[in-house]
Parts: structure tokens; C-alpha cells; sequence
């Protein structure tokens, strides 16, 4: 397809001045195709992988509406936002915030972002001296809107981003109580996107867009050809031994790594440090201000090591990740295409190793039907296990979820006579597939 240039198309000048200082000349397949049918004020729903440029999409549509459309004089003294864009996680809500405040530079707006975890007083506060722009998170949003200090019936701009990932989470029945709150279908524009529009999804659109014109960007391939992947199959109790000998030998400038559990990311952060190397972690249990402080801190790499669970896959925008570890080989195929996403942006080149031991080894083989073709397999010898720091923090113990007679939890492993889990010696054959 013909790419657009942002220069052709009818933006306003305070906008594309935004434009230019984030450096954006020609439109991607997602931005060519959307902005056409968006720009016309026609409702969208958008299917489009992370990082093909779809915020910037949403954001331009967005911009361009508000500056277009003077405030309506009977509205002077209402309190309540012009534009929401509704996010699921936190970490995407401060991306798009981040964004908006480039793109949005010279537009004059006031933008806010209301996300759990931070200060409380100062986002409502916010929201009540008055804003155009309102990014959040659902919870937090309904948490405000229910105390009826602003109203939703102003907004002329919808966006809900990762749609699909809404409904993963939990957000659907939020997502519907605001969808009803703002301002009717037919008074405002709204554009979904999502990875996938499925029935789920669909199901949404129809209900509460106006007729909404239908965009997909199919990706040409599930992995950019720029992520070297390889995997390596081992014992679990070997695992962090390879762990160390992989990051001695890649020598990586900024390592992301991710584990299923939060248990894990806090456990293999303790063990890292312990054995010299900078590491931090986030996931669910962490608050938001020490997650701030952990992203920021990576993002200017005055950290080497970021670990993390699911909660960062999506959303996160960290410049020059050289590698990215599978510490965990994870249980949904999209996770794993989504988490080696985080290199080799832009067209840089990135390095994707997966450890697949006993515990997830099941999950191995929906991941390569969804990527059409085996991950590479990797040799590791006897030199590439390192041996642990003395005083290294032993593995936490899982949680028993059930009586000791009655174990249901199929990841439970007979024990033996001293109680202590019995290990399967390390897989070391070379795979021949």
C-alpha cells in the first residue's frame, strides 16, 4: 500500500509543528489507512500489532477534532474533559500521556493522567481546575467520576486502545458503565483499537459506535526478522545458573528479562543483585511510584537489568533493549511475540533467548504454531553454568494451595522422603527438529 506523508494531509498548523518535533514524516500502513477515514470524523475500529504507530493515529484524529471545534459557549463553566482515551494498564496510559504531550506541544491543551498508585489529591485536583484531555486507567476513572465532581457528557473524542487486553483483564463491565457515561454514540467520535477484533470486541463496537469503519493491518510476519531468537532447553534448577553464564557471554547494554510470576521477578531480582548485577523489577505488587522510578531509571540506563512479569509487555516503550529473556517460557503464544517486541524497534537489531525448563515446557508448542516455525534450539556446554555467589537467597517456596493428602495442583511434583521436590536432571540433548 502507499504510505502517506503527514505534510499532505489537512492537519492544523499548531499540530503539525507537534508532528515535526517528534521527528514523524511518513505515516505507517496503520496511520495511512486510519487517518483518511478518521480525519473524515468517521467512527473506527483499528486492528493493529504494538509499536505500528496507532497512538499516534488516535492522537492526531484527536488533536485535530478539538482544534477544529470551538468550545460550545453554553458549556463554559462545565467541568469535564473534551477528549478520553482509556487504557488498560499504567504503564500504557503514562505512554500515551507521553505522546500527547509531544504531539500535542503546541496545541494549547490541558492533558492529564489518572492511573492508580500515585498521588491521589493532586489527579483530582487536577481534573477539577479543568482539562481537554483526560488519559486513565478504568478503575481509577470510575473511582473519580462516581464522587460527581466532573461529567463525561462533554466528550467529543473516544479512544479505548488494547481493547482485547481490556477484556483479558477484567475491564468489560468498567468499560461499559463509561461507554454509557459519555456523551451519546452519535454526538461523539469514538475509535477502538485493538491486536485482534474478535466477536468480543466487535460484539463492543456495535453497541456503542456509530457505524464504525473497520481497519486491519495484518502483520507480515509475527517476528521482525531483526530479533535473533534461540532457546535453550534446561533443568529448572540449572536455570539461573545458564542465566548467569548468558548474560556474561551476550554482554547485552539493557536487558529486559520476564517471568511468569511476580515471585520469580522479585526473587530473581534479589538473586542478581546478590551476584553484581543492577537489576530491577516490576509487576503487580510493586507501587506505582517505585515502578515510575524502576522504568525511569532503565529507560536512562542507570539500570542494566529490568525484570518483569506480563504487567510490561504491553505498553512498555524503552528505547534500545538490546536482549530480551524469556526467564519463563510463557503460557499465551501473543505473550511471547509481544514480549520479544521490545527489541529491535525501528529497525535495530535485538537479541530474543527463551530458557524452556520442565515447569513450562508444555506451553513450547502452541508458541511455535502461533509463529509458524520453530524457535532455533541452543547448545549450552558445561562452561556457559555459572556457579551462584555464595549466600545467594534460596528459591521461596510455592505456596501450597491445598491440603498436603490432596494434592490437586497438577505443577506440584511428587516430593521425596526428606520433603524435599525431586528435580528432573536437566534436559542437554541437542534437538534434531
Amino acid at each position: 500500500m502507499e504510505l502517506l506523508n503527514f505534510e499532505s494531509l489537512p492537519l492544523p498548523e499548531p499540530l503539525l509543528k507537534g508532528i515535526r518535533d517528534a521527528k514523524f514524516k511518513t505515516c505507517t500502513p496503520i496511520q495511512s489507512k486510519s487517518l483518511p477515514i478518521t480525519l473524515a470524523r468517521k467512527d473506527l475500529a483499528g486492528q493493529a500489532q504494538t509499536g505500528t504507530g496507532k497512538t499516534a493515529a488516535f492522537l492526531i484524529t484527536l488533536f485535530t477534532r478539538l482544534l477544529e471545534n470551538k468550545p460550545d459557549p453554553a458549556e463554559k463553566g462545565k467541568e469535564g474533559p473534551r477528549a478520553l482515551v482509556l487504557a488498560p494498564t499504567r504503564e500504557l496510559a503514562r505512554q500515551i500521556e507521553k505522546d500527547a504531550l509531544l504531539l500535542g506541544k503546541h496545541c494549547g491543551f490541558k492533558i492529564a493522567c489518572v492511573i492508580g498508585g500515585v498521588d491521589y489529591e493532586k489527579q483530582r485536583n487536577q481534573i477539577k481546575d479543568g482539562v481537554d484531555v483526560l488519559i486513565a486507567t478504568p478503575g481509577r476513572l470510575i473511582d473519580f467520576y462516581k464522587q460527581r465532581f466532573f461529567s463525561l457528557k462533554r466528550i467529543e473524542v473516544l479512544v479505548v486502545d488494547e481493547a482485547d487486553r481490556m477484556f483479558d483483564m477484567g475491564f468489560i463491565v468498567d468499560l461499559r458503565f463509561l461507554f454509557r457515561s459519555c456523551s451519546p454514540y452519535n454526538k461523539r467520535q469514538t475509535m477502538l483499537f485493538s491486536a485482534t477484533l474478535n466477536y468480543r470486541v466487535m460484539e463492543l463496537c456495535y453497541e456503542h459506535m456509530n457505524n464504525p469503519t473497520k481497519v486491519v493491518i495484518e502483520p507480515e510476519k509475527a517476528v521482525v526478522d531483526e530479533i535473533k531468537q534461540s532457546l535453550f532447553h534446561v533443568g529448572q534448577h540449572e536455570k539461573f545458573n545458564l542465566l548467569l553464564g548468558l548474560l556474561k557471554q551476550e554482554e547485552g547494554k539493557k536487558v529486559l528479562i520476564f517471568c511468569n510470576t511476580k515471585v520469580e521477578a522479585e526473587q530473581l531480582e534479589w538473586k542478581l543483585n546478590h551476584n553484581g548485577y543492577n537489576s530491577g523489577q516490576i509487576s503487580g505488587d510493586l507501587h506505582q511510584k517505585a515502578r515510575i522510578k524502576v522504568l525511569e531509571d532503565f529507560q536512562k540506563g542507570d539500570l542494566y537489568i529490568l525484570i518483569a512479569t506480563d504487567v510490561a509487555s504491553r505498553g512498555l516503550h524503552v528505547d534500545d533493549i538490546t536482549h530480551v529473556i524469556n526467564y519463563d517460557l510463557p503460557q499465551d503464544a501473543e505473550d511471547y511475540v509481544h514480549r520479544i517486541g521490545r527489541t529491535a524497534r525501528a529497525g535495530k537489531k535485538g537479541t530474543a533467548i527463551t530458557l524452556c525448563c520442565e515447569d513450562f515446557a508444555q506451553h513450547l508448542e502452541r508458541v511455535e504454531v502461533y509463529l509458524k516455525k520453530k524457535i532455533p534450539v541452543a547448545w549450552a556446554e558445561e562452561e556457559l553454568y555459572l556457579t551462584e555467589k555464595e549466600g545467594t537467597p534460596p528459591a521461596r517456596k510455592r505456596r501450597r494451595t491445598s491440603p498436603p493428602k490432596a494434592k490437586t495442583n497438577s505443577g506440584n511434583r511428587p516430593r521425596n522422603g526428606k520433603g524435599q521436590q525431586r528435580r528432573r536432571p536437566p534436559s542437554r540433548v541437542r534437538s534434531t527438529s
